[in-house]
């Protein structure tokens, strides 16, 4: 009988234990499955972590706007002769140095110029001699002081005129009718109206623009609705689809006092620093301007962090490739750099902001298949 009872007590112990182990091994499943999902080494090559931070709250406005050249630093070229383009020596966009021969010219006008500084010196000639005489008249009181003053004026006016043809025959290596144009600064080309062939005529069009493009100015298009916000020395930041990833830093130089009548917007000038010649005239950029600075901090998180889905936001804690979190956030204010999060969340907290909706809809397959 004590033989039975003792088996009857084991047999009990041993099924306890079981049950036990059974209730163990499935809470740990349970745990485990909302944490079994692990990050794919593909997925960790690209995976970027960023450090919640408290920051004071700042909003920002975006405008948009257009790099230009500095006006104060472009020279538009125009031809003093008339002529038929015979070469030319250089394309859109090159750096030219100033005295390079851009481009060759056939042209009457050198025969010209060469026709008339003959006859300049003749005359010129002539007038010497008429100078002479009316000195010597002068000094015995047949002359008087206003014939002289005229006859030195005329030789005078001879000799700008003569200085003036020389150089303009320098200007462009003029001979043989042929005509150098060069470059009359250090800059690049941003704008080419000549070609091979090409008639030009004296005072016509611009050929080409030569400018200086360390530093460039960005025009931004004010709106009414934004008036109140701009204002001049306010820092702004200058956005550019080449590249997307790069902040150029500026200020508002200068904001136009009447409305630009075809784009009804004022214009704001803001001086940029061009150095590594990211900026190129006639490219679109966005403006961003600080506004409304508040006496308070939040939460600061990069966009790419946030995933939304009904109606929540949600930004995923990293702790280790198989330890994530989702935890809901409540947006309260948003600028160019930072999106301003309330919730469940702490500063210095690492969450994750690259291919955050991907980790995201893996995260929540497999709650719903530990579920089932």
């Amino acid at each position: 009988m004590e033989n039975i009872t003792t088996k009857y007590i084991i047999a009990a112990g041993f099924l306890v234990m079981v049950a036990f182990t059974g209730c163990t091994e499935k809470k740990q499943n349970e745990e485990a499955g909302t944490q079994n999902y692990c990050i794919s080494k593909e997925l960790k090559k690209d995976l970027k972590l960023v450090d919640v931070e408290r920051l004071p709250v700042e909003e920002s406005i975006t405008l948009t706007g257009e790099v230009e050249s500095n006006s104060d630093k472009t020279v538009p070229f125009v031809s003093l002769v008339d002529g038929v383009v015979t070469e030319t020596y250089f394309s859109l966009g090159n750096y030219v140095k100033k005295g390079q021969v851009l481009a060759t010219v056939k042209s009457v006008s050198v025969n010209e110029m060469q026709g008339d500084t003959k006859t300049l010196q003749a005359q010129l000639a002539v007038a010497k001699r008429k100078l002479s005489s009316v000195e010597s008249m002068y000094k015995d009181d047949i002359a008087s002081q206003k014939d002289l003053q005229e006859a030195k004026s005329e030789v005078e006016i001879l000799q700008a005129s003569i200085f003036k043809t020389n150089k303009n025959m320098q200007l462009y290596s003029a001979g043989s009718n042929v005509i150098q144009i060069k470059s009359p600064a250090d800059g690049y080309v941003i704008s080419k109206n000549i070609s091979n062939g090409m008639p030009v005529t004296s005072g016509g069009g611009e050929l080409f623009t030569i400018s200086n493009l360390d530093k460039v100015w960005v025009m931004a298009n004010v709106y009414a609705t934004n008036m109140r916000h701009v204002y001049v020395n306010q820092p702004v930041e200058v956005k550019t689809l080449a590249y997307p990833d790069d902040n150029f830093s500026g200020k508002v130089n200068s904001i136009s006092q009447v409305f630009n009548e075809n784009e009804r917007v004022l214009k704001a000038k803001i001086i940029m620093d061009n150095n590594n010649m990211k900026l190129r005239p006639g490219m679109s950029a966005d403006i961003v301007l600080p506004i409304n600075s508040q006496d308070k901090t939040a939460l600061a998180i990069p966009a790419k962090a946030l995933v939304f889905d009904n109606n929540q936001s949600y930004v995923i804690v990293y702790k280790k490739d198989c330890a994530l979190e989702v935890r809901a956030v409540t947006e309260i204010a948003a600028n160019s750099k930072h999106i301003y999060v309330e919730g469940n969340l702490k500063a210095g907290e690492k969450i994750i902001a690259s291919n955050g909706l991907l980790i995201y809809e893996n995260l929540k397959n497999q709650s719903n298949n530990s579920k089932k």
